[in-house]
Formats: C-alpha cells, sequence, structure tokens
C-alpha cells in the first residue's frame, strides 16, 4: 500500500484537522496539543449534564459541516466517502479523542447501517435523517442480568396482541438509556423456539408508557450505564426490523457493525502520546521516568503495538480498495485495541505509584486524576461489544478454523 496521500486526500485532511482544532477548542476548550485533553471516555460521560450539552453542540456542528457520518451512502444523508477520506477522518479525529460519531454514536455507527441493510424503507425514511441530526438520541436494548455474553439467553418478553407488541422484562448496561428518545430492543416472541430461534428486533420510542430507566453509577463515578424496566410496554408492530423471530440475524449484522468500528474507535495511540509525555514530568525510582531503561522499553513496545493496529486496518483498507472483501485481520481490532488500552494504562498506575489511586478533586491527583479514570475505565472496553475471550473464541473458531476443546 501507498502511504502517501493524493493532493485531494492531502487538501481534505488539512481542512478537517483544521476544522477540528477549531471546534475542539470552541467547545471542548482544548486541542490536539493541550487544554483539558479529556479522553473519548470522559467525553461520553452522558451522566454529566455540562458535558452531555457540550457534546450535543459538538454533533450539531459535525453534521453542519457534512462530517457527521461520510460513511453513510448520499442517498441516506450522509457522506459518501471514500474509503480513503473515512481512513483519514478516523486518523484525525481519534488524534484529538473525540467521538467520532458525536452524540449519537450507537446509532450511526450501527444502527442506522443496519437498518440501511435490512430495514423497511418506512423505517428508512422515518428515523435515518434524525439519527444524523442528533434529533433522535438512540440506546441499544440487549444485554440482561442473566443474558450477557450469552446474548442469546435473553428473556424479555413480547407478545403480539393486534397491531401491538405488549413488552415486559429488563435490560441491564444499556448506554445512553437516560439520554435516547429510541431504543433498538431485542425480545422474545418465541419462548418455545431454540434459543437462537423466536427473538425479535424491535423499535422502541424509550417516552412509552411502562419503561423506567434507572442509571448505574460505575467505579469511575460516571453514569453512563442503565438499567430499563419494561411493564406492559406496547410497540407499534410496523416497528419490527426483518422478520418476527427472525431478530437474532438482524442483531449479529448490528453487532458486526459494532465490532468492525471497535478496533478503529478507540485513541490508543493519542493515549500513549499522553503517557509518553507524562514521563517528562514524573520520577521513577529516583530518576526521570523518560530516561528509565524499564520505562522507556515499555513505552517503545506501546508504540509499536500501536504501530501495529493503524497497519492492520490499513491492511483491510487495502482489501476493500481492491474491491475485495475485508480479511481476517478486521476481525482483531476491537480485541487488540482495547487490550493494548489495558495494558497502557495499567503501566500507568505502575508509573504514577501511590499518586495513581489519587481521585480528581483530591490534593496530589496528577492531570486531575484522568490516569485513575482510565485504568478503572479500561477493563470495560475488553466487556463491551463482546468479551475478549468471546472474541478470542470466533477468530480461533471462525477465522483460524482451529478445533473445540
Amino acid at each position: 500500500m501507498d502511504f502517501r496521500y493524493t493532493h485531494e486526500e492531502e487538501a481534505f485532511r488539512s481542512k478537517l484537522h483544521g476544522w477540528l482544532e477549531k471546534t475542539s477548542g470552541e467547545v471542548f476548550g482544548r486541542g490536539k496539543d493541550g487544554g483539558v485533553g479529556a479522553s473519548t471516555a470522559s467525553l461520553l460521560d452522558v451522566g454529566d449534564d455540562t458535558r452531555w450539552q457540550r457534546l450535543l453542540e459538538y454533533h450539531r456542528r459535525l453534521y453542519d459541516s457534512g462530517y457527521v457520518a461520510l460513511h453513510w451512502p448520499t442517498e441516506y444523508g450522509g457522506g459518501g466517502a471514500t474509503l480513503m477520506d473515512q481512513a483519514i477522518y478516523q486518523d484525525e479525529v481519534l488524534s484529538y479523542a473525540l467521538p467520532l460519531y458525536g452524540a449519537n454514536q450507537l446509532a450511526i455507527d450501527r444502527i442506522g447501517p443496519t437498518l440501511m441493510f435490512m430495514g423497511t424503507q418506512a423505517q428508512k425514511d422515518r428515523y435515518l435523517h434524525k439519527m444524523l441530526t442528533g434529533e433522535e438520541i438512540w440506546c441499544q436494548g440487549y444485554s440482561e442480568p442473566n443474558a450477557g455474553s450469552d446474548l442469546a439467553g435473553i428473556q424479555t418478553r413480547a407478545v403480539l396482541d393486534g397491531d401491538t407488541f405488549v413488552i415486559n422484562g429488563q435490560k441491564v448496561w444499556t448506554s445512553l438509556a437516560h439520554r435516547a428518545h429510541m431504543q433498538v430492543l431485542l425480545v422474545r416472541t418465541d419462548p418455545d423456539a431454540p434459543k437462537h430461534k423466536g427473538i425479535s428486533y424491535l423499535l422502541v420510542d424509550m417516552k412509552s408508557p411502562g419503561i423506567t430507566i434507572r442509571p448505574l453509577v460505575q467505579i469511575t463515578g460516571e453514569a453512563g450505564f442503565n438499567e430499563v424496566f419494561y411493564d406492559n410496554v406496547r410497540v407499534p408492530k410496523e416497528n419490527i426490523v426483518g422478520e418476527i423471530n427472525q431478530g437474532w440475524q438482524v442483531s449479529i449484522a448490528t453487532l458486526m457493525y459494532e465490532r468492525v468500528s471497535g478496533g478503529t474507535r478507540h485513541p490508543v495511540q493519542r493515549t500513549i502520546t499522553e503517557l509518553l509525555e507524562l514521563s517528562r514530568h514524573t520520577e521513577f525510582e529516583g530518576i526521570p521516568a523518560n530516561n528509565h531503561p524499564y520505562v522507556r522499553q515499555r513505552l517503545a513496545q506501546f508504540a509499536v503495538e500501536a504501530e501495529c493496529l493503524r497497519l492492520s486496518r490499513y491492511r483491510s483498507l487495502t482489501s476493500q480498495l481492491k474491491g475485495k472483501i475485508p480479511g481476517p485481520e478486521s476481525s482483531f481490532g476491537k480485541l487488540f485495541a482495547t487490550e493494548l488500552n489495558l495494558r497502557v494504562a495499567m503501566f500507568a498506575d505502575e508509573l504514577l505509584g501511590p499518586y495513581a489511586t489519587v481521585d480528581k478533586g483530591s490534593i496530589g491527583a496528577v492531570e486531575g486524576g484522568r490516569w485513575m479514570a482510565r485504568s478503572l475505565a479500561a477493563r470495560g472496553l475488553t466487556i463491551a461489544a463482546g468479551s475478549s475471550e468471546i472474541q478470542h473464541n470466533i477468530i480461533g473458531e471462525r477465522v483460524l478454523k482451529l478445533p473445540k476443546g
């Protein structure tokens, strides 16, 4: 692959870079190399009202500038961008540790594409535009208290009563539920069918009578996840995506969009750059950390792994540019990015020693306590969109064709 940009690609990158620098400073109070330096995780602390309003403003600016969904076809209001421009966009946005799709991440990177692929024309006309504008924020009702990694074990019931489904049950770990207007919801519509059968995929108005939302405060102190309870909630029959009892196939499409983006949306390279900067202002075993051979070796290893992640994404991009189906390397992105991020966070703890446990607002907190927040949040990213253990199984069984057991 030729890593040099064409004149047009460089012009796009330069224009986008300038827009991000200006917008990042105006909305979040910082640029690429300075200011608050918030991570993507903290920007998406949607329990904070002030931060949420800033994120909505950022989303509106993305939409107005035509950047909010470059990967969507123009017929649905997207940018219809080339694969190279999409790659440039991802690299530039993540270098600022900003969310790729503003305030409506779930809608734009997975739910919208699922509707384009499997939804009715009426559903596309009704929902896609408001996803782009941010007028309707979406969440995803998949996991349940007894059905997380084993998603097919869901028990939330939907019974067809005339022209509506009547829903009863519970979901958990529902990101954005307390901010969302709409939800994609997996429900069991045939309790007697095998567990991968008898599931349906519904579009649910979060203001429907009978829905109760309870935020879940995480170990970081943030409250972006929620429990959601359904008590005789009625959903119109036309809100089903695909056929009744065939929702597993629709849900897998959504998960595949999520996992493909999972390896590209985490700003791990920026985090490593910030860790390098931290080492310049920290002592380790009595000397400046960036002069310590052990620290230098670890930092170099992280940089190498981050570059491997970037090149692996480009390898997948090369296949697509040649008209081929993305190769198995695209399946490793989510696993590799989140595990690398976890190792970086754990090493920051080692580097800071006792100061790594000092929380924001306390005397002695390093950089406002953001490294502590990162280490607490990092493990969760290895679970979201399918845990690392599940990803290993998928890669072993479906990509490498290894025998089970």
